[in-house]
């Protein structure tokens, strides 16, 4: 009985070793997927197809890594604010495009969409520390155009977007007025946990129980947590109570480690709202949410926002 108990406990130890080992050898696949299953690498459609008038944007970025993106423009003289918008972590900028089209419509404003190194007709691979550069190559770009008010700059990040929107925030206060974060985990490091259970006894941000022995073989941390209180800028966040993927949890979480050092920042949930389709499931609300945010933050004037839930922002 004991040699069999034995075996067992070999065994069974044998599986999670090997099952780490995989996950460490394979991280960058599972934090970072280009390519949906079923389709292509490429863009499925393009801004034109939906009747936007766009540029192809060819940018490289520091380390030499070609990078594209596209630039669409409500019309081309508009002097409203531009969103530099930085997608999720699966698919390419195209499956952004629907959502794209309302943002013009309901926000009259520009919207600058890159696809990350490895993503979409962009080269390279994909990880933190390139990414991080992609994103400052982007809004460099903007930073140098004359055809857009450059003081009307606000970053806007989705899932993994809003971990890659923050660290630019916070890296370029000169040049983002403001930062919006949507559906945003505090980091991979506590994702781990909530994507695959039996990790939050091995990996974890501050607060997990477990030893958190494999931290440091984490490449892509993306540690929000650590960086959104840093940020100066005012910051939304828009939270989506049903969210299946980032447990709404974590926008709680960044929103209070925010608004502990900055108090030009708004919390607003959605009830209905999932990881994808907070935009839909919030409808007017979201959208006068997030436009009048704008007219505080991203027309030449400096406002402080306090924190406001829903219900407050029902009344406005």
């Amino acid at each position: 009985m004991v040699s069999y108990i034995g075996v067992l406990l070999y065994g069974v130890g044998g599986i999670m070793v090997a099952g780490v080992a995989l996950l460490v050898a394979f991280q960058e696949k599972l934090v970072y997927v280009p390519v949906l299953p079923g389709l292509t690498k490429s863009y499925p459609i393009t801004p034109s197809r939906l009747r936007l008038g766009y540029e192809d944007v060819w940018l490289t970025s520091s380390d030499g890594v070609r990078l594209h993106a596209w630039f669409i423009k409500l019309f081309p003289d508009c002097r409203g604010p531009t969103i530099l918008f930085f997608q999720e972590n699966a698919g390419n900028i195209a499956h952004r495009l629907e959502m794209v089209r309302i943002m013009l419509q309901k926000l009259q404003c520009n919207v600058f969409m890159l696809s990350y190194r490895g993503y979409g007709a962009s080269d390279g691979y994909p990880s933190q520390h390139g990414i991080t550069r992609d994103a400052q190559a982007a809004l460099e770009h903007l930073a140098q155009r004359t055809d857009i008010d450059t003081s009307r700059i606000v970053v806007f990040g989705r899932s993994l977007g809003g971990a890659v929107g923050s660290v630019l925030t916070k890296n370029n206060p000169d040049k983002v007025a403001a930062l919006i974060l949507e559906n945003t985990f505090t980091s991979i490091l506590d994702m781990a946990g909530v994507l695959l259970p039996f990790l939050k006894w091995f990996i974890g941000g501050s607060s997990a129980k477990g030893p958190r022995i494999l931290n440091c073989v984490v490449r892509s941390p993306w540690s929000t947590i650590d960086i959104v209180g840093q940020v100066e800028q005012p910051i939304l966040f828009l939270s989506g109570l049903q969210d299946e993927m980032v447990p709404p949890s974590h926008m709680k979480t960044l929103y209070v480690k925010a608004a502990t050092r900055n108090k030009k920042c708004i919390f607003v949930e959605f009830p209905n709202g999932m990881h994808m389709d907070t935009w839909v499931s919030g409808g007017d609300l979201y959208w006068n949410t997030v436009r009048q945010f704008l007219e505080q933050n991203a027309s030449g004037k400096k406002h402080n926002i306090t924190h406001q839930s829903e219900n407050d922002s029902e009344t406005r």
